[in-house]
């Protein structure tokens, strides 16, 4: 039997576009403003195309490349698709120049971003305990290393479903785990009665909260131990990690110490194919493409080009976004200028979708939406000098502002950012345009 150890996820903020909820398209139409876009119509309606071509099984070998001036949507409307494709689509974001600053080769390292952004919803049946959290107290012990600090010895939790209320009695593994996932009264959770792995499903229909960050789940029907079809999310790249362990302790055992491998071997990730092909073949886990969106692709080289073309055409392949503000512009690697940077045997097979600057009215509203987004009040003549300076410098900028005049309004006692704020905070950080004036009115004194 092949053991699979799970890679537990982790929470990634996408900055500027945690606001980005889809496409915003509604019976087919675009909406001016809906799931955290504005504007962009031309470019979010063929957005959608290639989602429904992709929903259809009619992608396969081609990719997506997303063209425009800086701050124009490219990475929202990247997010958009990931969010259109469903919610355990797996997003990977990673940028052209990262692959010259990893500790493996550029191949490897794309493999790894590629096999991360597809998926596997495994199901298999479990005797789980499963309810919504009504009370849970922690019992405290000493760490075994350090006496001043305090670590969990145990717990007591009080589960309830429509029909059943019990109250269990949990070893540290189990509550070490309720704490680091933050489980709270409410909390509707699933804890595995034979490996004691925790899961918090979501917080339970019918309780209130000042703030809901969490989905809303319906309460669990039946006794609180019962035996359910428990459904399982991995990645490849979760697989292939979990078999290149497996096989570094089996040659440490037999070889002694060995250095840990930096590249996963070609043998362990058909392995890895071959039981996902085995799992799906028996109905018991479906494939989930996700979306592999690679940003400043530009700074990608010819050999990297070249791997990204031969991967996109195979059974197991993510959807390849690549993303540049560049026009004509030589392809790294090369003598050879090319329309982005990117070789033109390449470019036939990508979907050019083009973005375009935003008008003013299109500022303020995603202005209005960041700030919304970030629990930040604005006043309108702050909402009207950020869309001015938005305008004039760049939509980054003017958002990179925000933050800052709420700092300083706070610092002054107010919770509503004023113009004077906005301003104040501008004379501290320079735009782009700012700063080349500001080299070139110093030039002389800047080292060469």
């Amino acid at each position: 039997m092949i053991r699979i150890e799970e890679v537990k996820p982790r929470f990634e903020r996408f900055g500027m576009h945690t606001h980005i909820r889809g496409l915003g398209i509604r019976d087919g139409k675009v909406e001016p403003v809906a799931d955290g876009f504005v504007g962009q119509a031309e470019a979010r309606e063929a957005a959608y195309m290639v989602v429904k071509l992709i929903k259809a099984g009619r992608f396969a070998g081609k990719g997506v490349l997303l063209v425009g001036p800086p701050g124009t949507g490219k990475t929202a409307l990247a997010v958009g698709i990931a969010k259109e494709l469903g919610v355990e689509t797996p997003f990977v974001a990673i940028s052209g120049g990262e692959i010259y600053s990893v500790e493996m080769k550029k191949t490897e390292f794309l493999m790894r971003a590629m096999r991360k952004a597809i998926g596997i919803r495994v199901r298999e049946w479990r005797k789980v305990y499963e309810g919504v959290v009504r009370n849970i107290e922690y019992k405290y012990g000493r760490h075994p290393y350090n006496p001043y600090v305090q670590v969990p010895a145990g717990a007591t939790i009080k589960l309830r479903t429509q029909d059943e209320e019990r109250t269990l009695r949990v070893p540290a593994e189990v509550a070490a785990q309720l704490m680091e996932l933050g489980v709270e009264e409410g909390d509707v959770i699933e804890i595995d009665a034979e490996t004691g792995r925790v899961a918090n499903v979501g917080r339970a229909e019918g309780e209130e909260y000042d703030v809901g960050l969490r989905r809303k789940v319906e309460v669990p029907r039946g006794p609180v131990h019962k035996e359910k079809e428990v459904v399982r999310f991995f990645t490849l790249n979760d697989i292939d990690v979990s078999l290149a362990r497996q096989r570094g302790a089996v040659s440490a055992l037999l070889f002694g110490s060995v250095e840990v491998e930096r590249e996963i071997p070609d043998e362990v990730r058909r392995q890895t194919d071959e039981v996902v092909r085995k799992f799906i073949d028996e109905g018991r886990a479906d494939l989930v493409p996700g979306v592999l969106f690679i940003d400043d692709a530009h700074l990608l080289d010819v050999e990297t080009y070249a791997f990204l073309s031969r991967t996109m055409e195979g059974e197991l392949a993510p959807i390849l976004i690549l993303a540049t503000n560049r026009g004509v512009a030589r392809i790294r690697g090369t003598d050879v200028e090319s329309p982005h940077g990117i070789p033109q045997d390449l470019l036939d097979r990508l979907v050019i979708i083009r973005t375009r600057p935003y008008n003013a009215e299109e500022v303020r509203e995603i202005i209005r939406i960041k700030a919304r987004e970030e629990g930040v009040k604005l006043s309108d003549e702050a909402i009207e000098y950020l869309t001015q300076v938005g305008v004039e410098h760049s939509l980054r900028y003017a958002m990179q502002l925000m933050v800052p005049a709420h700092i300083r309004a706070g610092d002054a006692g107010r919770d509503r950012v004023e113009k004077e704020d906005v301003q104040y905070v501008k004379q501290l950080f320079a735009s782009v345009k700012e700063s080349v004036q500001y080299v070139k009115k110093f030039e002389e004194l800047f080292l060469r």
